[in-house]
């Protein structure tokens, strides 16, 4: 029983030996004196390095480097010892841990060729003094040796696919020289300069990963022309191959505990950015299926990009933490930053790309109307006009557009919750300069206008099916949306900017942002406001009213579709022929083994591809068939459970099939159904959150547009949840009510007691 007491006693020692900030600071070697603790790789030189400087030094020994850094890091020793690149690159990519500027003992890097290349040797060493003229040779230490964070995506280097093959030895064990990247892929400093070698010869490398010591012995025998891997130049060495001129100093170096108390120290980690350069192994969020997230994808291609469903989820994924930056829109950023003042540009207008309408590919008619539109409003004011209103004087009010119809509806898609300028919500109703622009059109075509609220990522779906007539929801054109759908010609050229939490971005100043903060008001008064923001200003309880009434209807509606699909399919189920129960079975192994958003968006964007229909009674099909595959099992495990005797003794008393099943099986079977009923019909209830995807909107969608217009990731989806939980208590009271009748033995509690109904 002692011994985890002793063992707990010494771990929290050590914890709370390693909590003193009373411990000197080492920036210095001459710190280092008078029996320091090292830590060094076990099988290395590095020991006999410090011993010949500290000879009265301490050692630890550890597996790898990294170790050595976690001891040095912990305060299990004062400092580890290794080769210079290795541990700034360890540290570049560990926050508290600092490379001392000041070498132990110098060091060279070279290229070594067998003793009679002498001609690779002087290409290789012409080849190191261009790279340093034409400033490429500072691109590579840069690209390799970053500040903070993980080295940089290795470039593209073309070779000559008929030319020979130089052959390079390398030890993929040491990051940045040589080393596998998350691709797995070989790549480095030393394989990027060996590339460029290969390059100059009109030849094709091929790199060979060996162990760091089989190198030499591999170039001798010939196995390879050329070796290095953060190669020493040594006299001993030097005797066996021959090396090119130095192409990296390099050095024993010393890592210690950097501290995190400076704000030049919260820089060194990668704490704060300085511009889209910083962007690298950094988190990234974008819009999903946005121009945003295919940039950012091949720009950063070492970071992380997190893709999010609209504006308010992005946003609230920023101002949380969960994302380092953000991608979006420059012209929409003045709405974002007055609701997030603490949000700032990390960089402006990184990219530009034009905007257009988009149709469909069979539908050039409309596409060239359109663009005959759009040169007309170009031409007499009106567009003008409308950049004015939307870009510059920050309006909520859609300007009144008579629609005289006669030419039946034009369906345009939308996002609502794209957020200003473009498309958003205010006083409950559509505006922005999309809904503007497709409105406008609809006008000059004589056709009804009909918005189809949509995700973003379902736009083009819709579009290629024919569930919507055009696309006006600030869509970028890009070379794969074009193998998809056709493009107007441009309607307005968006700039892309790079948004970031003031206090993450250097020389951004917060302190107003900080006293906004000291004086925040209680907790009352953040929740009065909210509730204001949310649901009476701009009259957003509509939304919510709306919402909740259209999730009922489906809710509802759904599970009475699907329990008659569920009887139904009980019955084959049962059935005495092989081939009826066959397929009730594969129908419910089928329906249950998809799940129901692909079902959802397979009957609408497939089976009622060329069909004009609602999308709320399409939810209410694919719901329904869902929820019948289910009550199916739920019927007939209830049916199989009631005793087969009974069956026999009302056959011997004359009772039909039908009869025996209305007055003896059916009331039995009901009492164990209901309770298992009621838990699948919650889930349903809970289920059609998704029906956004197909421009239904319902409760979830009304907070999502709500959020859009106030940025306040809390009290929107609180308030949905309460009403999804209100919703399906109400609704599950109906069916309790039907629970109590058919089982006898099952009565209400009230204060304590049963009480009879």
């Amino acid at each position: 029983m002692y011994k985890p007491a002793i063992v707990f006693m010494l771990t929290l020692g050590l914890l709370m030996g390693g909590c003193g900030d009373n411990k000197q600071q080492i920036r210095h070697l001459s710190q280092l004196d008078g029996g320091s603790t090292f830590a060094v790789p076990t099988g290395t030189a590095a020991d006999q390095f410090v011993l010949k400087k500290y000879p009265a030094a301490v050692f630890e020994y550890y597996n790898s480097v990294l170790d050595c850094a976690i001891a040095v890091k912990t305060g299990k020793a004062d400092a580890a010892v290794y080769d210079l690149p290795v541990l700034k690159n360890i540290a570049a990519k560990n926050a508290g841990l600092l490379v001392l500027p000041e070498l132990m003992f110098d060091d060279n890097y070279g290229f070594a060729f067998r003793l009679q290349d002498t001609v690779l040797k002087q290409v290789a060493d012409a080849v190191l003094d261009s790279l340093k003229a034409c400033g490429l040779y500072a691109e590579m230490e840069s690209r390799w040796f970053p500040s903070h964070g993980n080295p940089a995506r290795m470039p593209e280097i073309q070779f000559i696919e008929s030319g020979e093959v130089l052959r390079f030895g390398t030890a993929a064990v040491t990051e940045p020289m040589s080393f596998y990247d998350s691709r797995k892929q070989l790549v480095g400093f030393d394989v990027e300069f060996a590339s460029y070698v290969a390059q100059r010869l009109g030849m094709r490398l091929e790199v060979t990963d060996m162990e760091f010591g089989a190198m030499i012995p591999a170039l001798i025998a010939g196995k390879v022309d050329m070796i290095g891997a953060g190669l020493s130049i040594t006299e001993e060495r030097a005797k066996q191959v021959l090396f090119t001129e130095p192409y990296y100093k390099s050095g024993i170096a010393v890592m210690v505990a950097s501290g995190e108390s400076s704000p030049e120290a919260a820089d060194q980690e990668g704490k704060l950015m300085h511009g889209a350069q910083d962007l690298h192994n950094k988190l990234i969020g974008v819009l999903l299926g946005s121009i945003h997230d295919t940039y950012a994808t091949k720009a950063y291609p070492d970071a992380t990009i997190l893709q999010y469903q609209n504006t308010a989820e992005l946003v609230f994924a920023l101002t949380s933490g969960k994302t380092d930056a953000v991608l979006y829109d420059h012209v929409s950023l003045p709405d974002i930053f007055k609701t997030n003042p603490g949000l700032g540009i990390l960089a402006k207008d990184v990219f530009s790309v034009p905007i257009a309408a988009g149709f469909n590919s069979d539908n050039d008619a409309i596409r060239e109307k359109f663009n005959e539109f759009l040169l007309e409003i170009r031409n007499d004011g009106t567009y003008d006009a409308m950049v004015k209103r939307w870009m510059e004087e920050d309006a909520s009010v859609l300007p009144d557009i008579p629609l005289p119809g006669g030419n039946g509806v034009l369906r345009a898609g939308i996002v609502s919750d794209l957020g200003k300028p473009f498309s958003f919500i205010s006083g409950g109703k559509l505006a922005g300069f999309d809904i503007e622009l497709s409105k406008r059109f609809a006008a000059r075509l004589g056709m009804e206008y009909e918005p189809v609220d949509l995700q973003f990522g379902s736009l083009i779906a819709s579009i290629s099916t024919g569930k919507i007539d055009i696309i006006t929801s600030s869509m970028m054109i890009t070379e794969e949306r074009e193998k998809q759908i056709d493009f107007s010609e441009p309607y307005f050229v968006s700039g892309v900017s790079i948004i970031a939490e003031k206090a993450h971005i250097a020389g951004m100043d917060a302190a107003e942002d900080d006293a906004t903060e000291d004086a925040s008001p209680s907790f009352f008064r953040k929740v009065a406001e909210s509730f204001y923001n949310n649901i009476i200003h701009e009259k957003r309880y509509q939304h919510i009213l709306d919402g909740l009434w259209v999730t009922v209807l489906i809710s509802v509606l759904a599970a009475i579709l699907g329990t008659l699909i569920g009887a139904v399919v009980c019955l084959m189920r049962m059935s005495a022929r092989n081939w009826i129960a066959s397929t009730a079975r594969g129908f419910i192994n089928l329906i249950r083994g998809i799940p129901v958003l692909v079902l959802l968006m397979i009957i609408y964007y497939i089976v009622f591809a060329s069909v004009n229909i609602d999308p709320v009674i399409v939810s209410v099909i694919a719901f329904g068939i869902n929820f019948g595959a289910y009550v199916a099992e739920i019927f007939r495990s209830a049916v199989m459970g009631i005793d087969h005797g009974q069956r026999e003794s009302a056959s011997a008393m004359g009772f039909s099939p039908f009869q025996t099943f209305r007055h003896i099986i059916f009331p039995q079977a009901l009492r164990p159904i209901l309770p298992v009923y009621k838990g699948e019909f919650i889930s349903l209830i809970k289920m059609t959150s998704i029906v956004g995807y197909i421009a239904v909107q319902d409760l979830t969608k009304a907070s999502d547009i709500i959020r859009s217009r106030t940025f306040d990731a809390f009290f929107p989806l609180i308030m949905v949840a309460v009403l999804y939980f209100l919703v399906a208590w109400l609704l599950t009271l109906g069916l309790d009510y039907i629970e109590i009748r058919v089982n006898p033995k099952r009565k209400p509690i009230r204060n304590g007691k049963e009480v009879s109904l």
